[in-house]
């Protein structure tokens, strides 16, 4: 099918190069630069898919990102395939394959369509009636049925063989826009010396100028000017041009996220391209130049295909040199539809009348349509379309009458004014304020550093833009610290006012419940569903939303919110700012999957972590889990060994011998400064300004409500420097928690933290025999008891290279931390474990170690802690110190709640036939034969067999622990309940001699 409808001397576009495509199998001829919407107007192709609800035949409304019907399926083969594409975005690459969607079995006959003639039962608000009861028929009827009818595309199930990427950027000034505000703000920046990115969703530059040609700047069409001045700040060292590239969300601190697409208009891109590319952007200041959205009119039947906004039509016209129709209608309440109307004229199309509803329309426009002998029905509305595939006919009234005339048409285009794209402003939870003169909001308070210049601020004339993008251009770069010199100004003449507009809804639009007046075309939410909403009891505009679902689509309601907004006003009779504003989230258009995770996918879908020894271990046999991102040794089997036997070996022989075990995950933090004592004593429960240089001590970290945070070991190496251990799954957590409150809380004390998890490979060497494994590679630093006893800290080397030496246990044995440099880690590692190994020694796992600490009853922080205990809870309330005034918690603490009886309490439990091994998360009853629901006192947080005590012992939170020592209680179990005993959580060396050596 060739480009029917294309006007020779239209448009900017070369039949030069060709692409070919098809649409649901059928062949069409697009020009380099086409989108697949262009292209099907071409070929004279109208009706491009199915509304969501009523099935009812849609067709293109616009000619860009708010396209609320055009969502196709775009695909290169079986496997690049990605539903939901708006054809007004998507460019036409040869050999591309287009189907519609949510039909069946075909676009023009659909047995969907079915549903709009029961609209009537399909009220808004159907679905949260209809479906509640009976209750039980929710999820074995309505939830399925409903989940099979709901979405538009269908997702493909082949993996995606694409790949994506990522890329961080810092700038001074970023720009959002490439129109003439936001080129001219770019222009004015970076000849300032600012660092600038300019990035705008479209392949080139220009906005508005691609449909309005008769503006011009410094004398230059519009158009070409932009061109020219892209290209120039391309050109420019200190500037980034970034095209294809929508700003999709505004977050703190001016960070800005783009997605880039790199390849989706390529037939045949390059393996080393990716397909999209997110930008993660941190500007010192950004500059909005988002433009303004037209606003359709709202009247009856006013979703037919070929029924579009007027900027639209002009855009295809002037830009892709494709004619909406032969014969085109035009609906109005703005004047800038009227240089549509003018443009249409002049390349032969027949413009049967202008419909405009205002009784008064600029005298400009109207002696220009008198000139071109167009017929302008003034104080007239458009109430109702025929066609069933195409829009054939309007009908017009004059406001206030009963009958009308009927005006054939084979398209109709309409334009209520224009709606400023406060998206990203919104984001930046900026604040609107109302204009009530021409029914839009407009950006009023500023919570970021940012500036909103054009006509998303509200400013209408061209020249005043310009004027207003070059201040802000300079003004931003000199705020982010560049020289500032003054950017030469620049003139520029309007082609027609975007001011007069108003919210135009057809007289009695909405009243008659059986007239379908479309605000929100996607979703099919008509402007009685408002009136509904209302007169159900919603009165806020974020209620009615939910309940019509009126900018809930695809779009997120780019043009249908101020229509609701306006209609629910009416009908509150209320000011539309008293009704408020609905929420604008990111993304501000949809995002692909691919995009945000970029490279996070496959192997790197979550980074794994591997500790400098990690090859030796595997080498020496190890078998390896995930703890956190990190993969750790979980246990050591020799030949014939299960997990089992190789955990109770190892065991035993870390009693008995000794053990050898990877710690290097543990995270670790480097407190420094004059006040780092000062510092911890706020952010533990306990001292520290008592402990003295070359000791350590077991710290407890609370949040502010009393509850244990995290735990660990804080050696202090000098007056001014601790080494602080925590988790292994903690350490992000606890550094981002200690600086919030350095940074926010007591930003007086001089203190600096760093994270040196990573700096420092850490080997524990544990059991009797550790002072004979170690010593042979120690210099500096005296082992003996008397001089180095538990609970010590030295510097000195280790096998020759710098090592922090802990005298620490995890066990409850004889035990060494050994810290040395991350690079020595594996050679350190190598060396002690023969040494080990000849002493018959052993190396062990995170399970040995799990079950070695819980026969000493030592906790693991979120294993045997949920959020919910505190230290006393947990059994250390000798960790929280009584002197202290102040710390992280201590109000917390104090609460009634927290200090009452009967609170769950970490206990020991020991089951009455020692054979039998508890599960974790067990559920712990007082009677198991007590109807249900039963009442549970608590559960098992850790149980293992214990090789070493010849039974099983497991630790759990109890209702008043303490209190029930030697209580038979029960655990429920799948297929038994097993009786156990209360008792306290130290299960071996109660006397805690072993320790000491």
């Amino acid at each position: 099918m060739s480009g029917a409808n294309r006007i020779p001397g239209t448009g900017r576009l070369t039949p030069a190069r060709t692409a070919r495509f098809t649409v649901d199998g059928k062949s069409l001829t697009a020009y380099e630069g086409d989108t697949v919407a262009s292209a099907m107007l071409a070929g004279g192709m109208h009706l491009v898919g199915r509304s969501f609800k009523y099935h009812r035949p849609r067709g293109i409304v616009t000619a860009g990102p708010e396209e609320p019907n055009a969502l196709l399926d775009v695909s290169r083969d079986a496997a690049r395939k990605q539903p939901n594409v708006r054809a007004t975005v998507q460019e036409v690459f040869d050999g591309m394959k287009v189907e519609t969607q949510n039909r069946w079995p075909s676009l023009s006959l659909d047995i969907g369509e079915i549903n709009d003639f029961f609209s009537p039962f399909f009220a808004a608000g159907f679905y949260y009636k209809t479906f509640m009861w009976p209750k039980s028929f929710w999820h074995s009827v309505y939830e399925p049925f409903i989940r099979r009818a709901a979405g538009l595309g269908v997702a493909p199930k082949e993996d995606d063989p694409d790949h994506y990427s990522s890329r961080y950027a810092h700038c001074d000034v970023l720009v959002v826009g490439g129109g003439a505000a936001g080129l001219a703000a770019a222009l004015a920046a970076a000849e300032s010396g600012a660092e600038v990115i300019l990035c705008d969703e479209q392949p080139e530059m220009g906005g508005a100028f691609h449909f309005d040609i008769g503006a011009t700047v410094d004398g230059q069409n519009g158009y070409e000017w932009a061109q020219a001045t892209a290209d120039k700040l391309a050109g420019m060292p200190n500037v980034r041009v970034l095209t294809r590239t929508t700003a999709f969300g505004y977050y703190n601190h001016n960070f800005v996220a783009l997605a880039e697409r790199v390849t989706d208009h390529v037939a045949k891109p390059a393996k080393s391209l990716p397909r999209e590319r997110l930008w993660q952007v941190r500007a010192k200041k950004v500059v909005l130049a988002t433009g303004s959205i037209e606003r359709h009119m709202v009247f009856a039947n006013n979703d037919r295909p070929g029924i579009m906004l007027a900027s639209a039509a002009r855009t295809y016209l002037n830009h892709y040199g494709v004619a909406v129709g032969a014969k085109v209608g035009v609906y109005t309440a703005h004047d800038s539809a009227y240089e549509a109307a003018f443009d249409l004229k002049r390349a032969g199309i027949t413009i049967p009348a202008i419909v405009d509803c205002r009784e008064k329309p600029g005298e400009k426009v109207l002696a220009q349509a008198r000139s071109l002998g167009i017929e302008v029905l003034v104080g007239h509305s458009v109430t109702d379309t025929s066609g069933r595939l195409r829009v054939r006919s309007m009908t017009v009234k004059r406001n206030g009458a009963s009958s009308g005339r009927k005006i054939e048409v084979d398209a109709l285009i309409v334009s209520a004014g224009w709606t400023p794209s406060v998206h990203l402003f919104s984001q930046s939870r900026g604040k609107l304020k109302f204009d009530a003169l021409n029914d839009r909001f407009l950006p009023d308070v500023y919570a970021q550093d940012c500036i909103c210049v054009g006509t998303c601020k509200g400013t209408d004339d061209l020249q005043a833009v310009l004027d207003e993008a070059v201040a802000a251009g300079v003004v931003m770069a000199k705020g982010a610290g560049a020289s500032a010199d003054p950017a030469t100004a620049l003139s520029g003449v309007n082609a027609f006012a975007w001011t007069g507009g108003m919210i135009g809804a057809a007289e009695g639009a909405g009243r008659d419940t059986s007239v379908k007046a479309f605000i929100d075309f996607q979703h099919d939410v008509c402007a009685k569903d408002i009136r509904l909403a209302v007169r159900e009891g919603m009165h806020s505009i974020e209620h009615i939303k939910r309940f019509t679902t009126n900018g809930m689509a695809s779009d997120q309601g780019k043009l249908s919110n101020m229509h609701g907004l306006a209609i629910a006003a009416e009908v509150l009779g209320k000011e539309i700012p008293q009704v408020g504003l609905t929420t604008f989230r990111a993304p501000y258009t949809p995002v692909t999957f691919g995009t945000l995770i970029n490279h996070s996918r496959g192997e790197l879908f979550d980074p794994t972590r591997k500790t400098p020894m990690h090859a030796l271990e595997a080498s020496l046999g190890a078998e390896f889990e995930d703890v956190g991102n990190w993969k750790r040794g979980w246990y050591y089997p020799r030949p014939g060994e299960d997990m089992h036997a190789a955990v109770n070996r190892e065991c035993k022989t870390v009693r008995d011998v000794a053990g050898v075990f990877n710690a290097s995950t543990l995270g670790k933090i480097e407190v420094v400064g004059p006040d780092a004592a000062a510092f911890l004593n706020l952010m533990y429960t306990n001292a520290w300004d008592t402990l003295k240089p070359g000791k350590c001590r077991y710290g407890i970290m609370t949040r502010d409500d009393g509850f244990v945070y995290d735990d660990g070991v804080v050696g202090r190496l000098a007056e001014d420097r601790f080494h602080v251990t925590t988790t292994t799954g903690g350490a992000p957590r606890v550094l981002n928690h200690m600086e919030d409150y350095l940074q926010t809380e007591f930003p007086h004390l001089k203190v600096w933290l760093t994270s040196t998890s990573e700096q420092w490979a850490v080997i524990a060497v544990q059991g009797p025999k550790a002072r004979d494994i170690i010593a042979p590679f120690v210099e500096g630093i005296d082992l003996s008891n008397e001089a180095f006893p538990h609970m010590s800290v030295a510097e000195g080397s280790f096998c020759g290279v710098p090592t922090r030496l802990f005298r620490v246990s995890f066990t409850g044995e004889l035990g060494f931390e050994v810290n040395v440099p991350a690079d020595f880690g594996a050679s350190v590692f190598e060396a002690i474990w023969k040494q080990a190994e000849s002493l018959g020694a052993c190396l062990y796992g995170t399970e040995t170690m799990h079950v070695l600490r819980a026969e000493k009853g030592y906790i693991i922080v979120g294993q045997d802690t949920d959020g919910t205990l505190t230290p006393d809870d947990a059994g250390y309330g000798w960790a929280v110190s009584k002197k202290k005034k102040d710390f992280v918690g201590i109000r917390g603490l104090k609460r009634p709640d927290l200090v009452k009886d009967g609170r769950k309490q970490l206990v020991g439990l020991l089951t009455k036939n020692p054979n039998e091994v508890l599960e974790e998360g067990g559920q712990i009853v007082a009677d198991p034969n007590q109807p249900k629901p039963m009442t549970m006192l608590g559960h098992v947080t850790s149980s293992y067999w214990s090789e070493n005590l010849g039974r099983s012992i497991a630790i759990a939170t109890l209702a008043g622990g303490r209190a029930r020592m030697g209580e038979t209680l029960y655990v429920p179990m799948k297929d038994k309940t097993i009786a156990v005993e209360v008792t306290d959580t130290v299960f071996f060396d109660k006397e805690g001699g072993r320790i000491h050596g």
